[in-house]
């Protein structure tokens, strides 16, 4: 099997990523989609302005791809401070967390991406430091052990997670503000896509633009990954111009159907419905069908056909819905789902 990272629509960061860093928008007047979110982030920085105080902290969870690296950026350039960016695995001791945070300023933003991976004893740090602007670092060992409170400047904390069940009660209680970053709809994604077509100088017209709408799974990321792979094929093939017969032809090339769904997802599908009759089939039992990690297709490929309606989780495994019988042209018959269950 493919390595998952390859995939196209997978919505994890990757490092070719980073070169649309500079597609990115900076204000949030300049942030397409996500209405209600960007109406409660303004009232957020409108009212700290006011006060002349720091954001208070503010955690950001969805699934990956959806902009939560930019949301935090756009609340430091609107608050116009610095902001710090890390990450929960890249802060292995409490010391790490200790020295980043004394390098703060006041009002500064400290971003933590993947919060829900930073260890027990670090959080034990960032507790105090969150709630009383306060750090306590024990000097010496043993008996002649003392503690020091060093206090610092009132900053923002900005966290990021694709798994909020997996952030302990207490971190999660010392955010003042916790908002929840959704799936783009298509018009919004071609709005995305449009901009950046045009930072990137390309010729595009707008059919071409809402094909690859259409395929790029509400997630701006993939979008964007999209249009590149897109843009490639029609200086290579075409006259340099994104058209609807361009996009088509080229997302064809790349196994991505209207929906969206590679080779990967169809053969998750495909797998319930012909192996196991439609199921319930365990998690477990697909990834050894197919070859591949459980944590993939629980992470990667599920979340998007749950969101379609293709796949119905049950206490039994997993069930292909009639929707995904009629995007595959399979026939559909009522008790196709009646076998007995298998372990997860």
């Amino acid at each position: 099997m493919d390595n998952p990272e390859k995939r196209l629509n997978n919505p994890e960061n990757r490092k070719e990523d980073s070169l649309g860093n500079s597609l990115r928008p900076k204000l949030l007047d300049e942030v397409i989609g996500q209405n209600q979110l960007r109406e409660n982030l303004s009232i957020l920085i409108e009212a700290a302005n006011q006060r002349s105080e720091a954001l208070d902290h503010v955690l950001f969870y969805g699934p990956p791809g959806l902009g939560k690296t930019t949301l935090a950026h756009v609340l430091a350039n609107e608050m116009h401070v610095n902001i710090k960016v890390t990450s929960g695995p890249a802060i292995e001791r409490p010391g790490d967390l200790a020295a980043i945070l004394t390098n703060l300023q006041g009002g500064d933003v400290l971003f933590i991406d993947e919060i829900h991976r930073l260890g027990k004893a670090v959080e034990e740090v960032l507790y105090p430091a969150m709630e009383d602007f306060a750090l306590d670092i024990i000097i010496g060992k043993g008996p002649s052990a003392r503690s020091i409170r060093l206090k610092l400047p009132r900053f923002t904390v900005i966290g990021a997670t694709t798994r909020l069940a997996l952030i302990s009660a207490p971190l999660r209680a010392r955010f003042g503000a916790v908002y929840r970053v959704d799936y783009y709809d298509e018009q919004s994604l071609a709005q995305i896509i449009e901009r950046a077509s045009v930072l990137m100088e390309l010729e595009y017209e707008n059919p071409g633009v809402v094909e690859i709408a259409k395929r790029s799974r509400g997630t701006p990321r993939i979008a964007l990954r999209l249009l590149r792979r897109v843009r490639d094929f029609a200086e290579v093939r075409g006259n340099g111009r994104i058209t609807c017969d361009t996009s088509k032809e080229a997302l064809g090339m790349l196994s991505i159907d209207q929906l969206g769904l590679d080779e990967i997802d169809r053969m998750v599908l495909l797998t319930i419905i012909k192996k196991f009759a439609g199921g319930p089939v365990g998690l477990s039992t697909i990834a050894a069908s197919i070859s591949e990690e459980a944590d993939t297709i629980m992470d990667v490929v599920e979340p998007y056909l749950l969101q379609l309606g293709f796949l119905s989780r049950t206490a039994q495994g997993r069930i292909a819905t009639e929707k995904a019988y009629q995007h595959l042209n399979l026939p559909y018959k009522i008790g196709n789902n009646a076998q007995p269950s298998l372990l997860k």
